[in-house]
């Protein structure tokens, strides 16, 4: 789905920049009231997991593969607001050191994959839980519903920008069919990327999930050596949090798998080309695809220049990008987080009577 230059005309791709960036600034302000100092640190982790997820091009049909998009997951796992930062990141850090979704191409990105996935998922997961028990089992459900639909939502998205601004005269309605078509097979690898990791986060340290707020274990008591729920004694029965464990063993857990996941599982990844580069060789969407602006980047296409050993190079890429994205991405939400505090400092709240 990373659009490349050239597909879009430099006016859509202008207007799709200027959305981005007002949606990026809304977030900001928007991610102030969703981080705190529990949360922060996970928002970078978030980030940087997407990043990694994104190397693991998994099979979808002949000659297609698909990967991870990240709203629905970061939306669920950190908020809305957040969300859009979280994947907005992971784009900048794609396109700037990996020449991955070009630059001038960069808003349509944000819009595409950052914006449109992570409102329409977190929209739809919000209606979802509503109407669903207050259960791990029904936010999990949730998120791999939500995760389903943000895919396909997408290419819908990216058609319509293609129908204003594409630069190969293609009828619409082929892009549309080709495009929905492969990304609603992508979605249910989507969907269940995202539910397993939402599902294993709750199991661990539900408070910390934002989708998951309010859950609360029953109360339990052990019987006979066993443990068993303690009985309904009225709608408002008393709760005691999930069990906590440490969130700095967590995050350790969580960055560790990041570098696995990039740096050893990516090499077994689906050489196919994705989606949206697949639509493209077939509709001819990609004959006027621009250079990209970083493809002398040392770390371009996923490999470490000058490493002659494929594995030892993507390895390395892969580890190198969790790192770079963590480390950025934990910056910015340590900032957000810091302006909030300014935000609520006694001085402010100082109340004269």
């Amino acid at each position: 789905m990373h659009v490349p230059d050239g597909f879009i005309d430099a006016p859509t791709s202008a207007v799709a920049g200027v959305v981005a960036a007002g949606a990026v600034a809304v977030s900001l302000r928007g991610a102030r009231r969703e981080l705190d100092e529990r949360t922060a640190p996970l928002a970078g982790l978030v980030a940087a997991f997407i990043f990694a997820v994104q190397m693991l091009n998994f099979p979808v049909a002949a000659g297609t593969s698909g990967h991870l998009l990240g709203g629905a997951l970061a939306a669920i796992l950190v908020g809305p607001y957040t969300g859009v930062l979280c994947v907005s990141v992971v784009l900048l850090m794609q396109g700037i050191l990996f020449a991955d979704g070009g630059l001038t191409a960069l808003g349509v990105n944000i819009t595409d994959m950052a914006i449109v996935t992570t409102v329409v998922a977190y929209a739809l997961f919000r209606g979802l839980v509503k109407v669903l028990p207050r259960t791990r089992r029904s936010v999990t459900v949730a998120s791999f519903v939500a995760a389903l639909v943000s895919v396909p939502a997408a290419a819908l998205a990216f058609t319509f920008l293609y129908w204003i601004g594409g630069t190969t005269d293609v009828a619409i309605g082929k892009v549309a069919t080709a495009m929905i078509g492969v990304h609603v097979l992508i979605g249910i690898g989507e969907a269940a990327i995202t539910a397993l990791t939402v599902g294993a986060v709750i199991a661990v340290r539900p408070d910390l999930v934002h989708g998951a707020r309010g859950l609360r274990q029953r109360l339990k008591l052990r019987v006979d050596g066993e443990l068993v729920d303690a009985p309904d004694t009225s709608d408002s029965e008393p709760a005691v949090p999930a069990p906590a464990r440490s969130r700095r063993g967590l995050w350790i857990t969580g960055l560790v798998t990041s570098l696995v996941l990039a740096g050893f599982v990516s090499f077994y990844a689906s050489a196919d080309p994705d989606g949206l580069e697949k639509v493209a060789a077939d509709q001819g969407i990609d004959r006027k695809t621009e250079e990209h602006a970083s493809a002398d980047s040392p770390l371009a296409d996923y490999g470490v220049e000058d490493i002659t050993d494929a594995r030892l190079s993507g390895g390395l890429a892969g580890v190198i990008g969790v790192g770079v994205t963590v480390v950025a991405g934990s910056a910015v939400f340590w900032a957000v987080r810091r302006r909030r505090t300014d935000d609520t400092s006694p001085a402010d709240t100082d109340v004269s009577v």
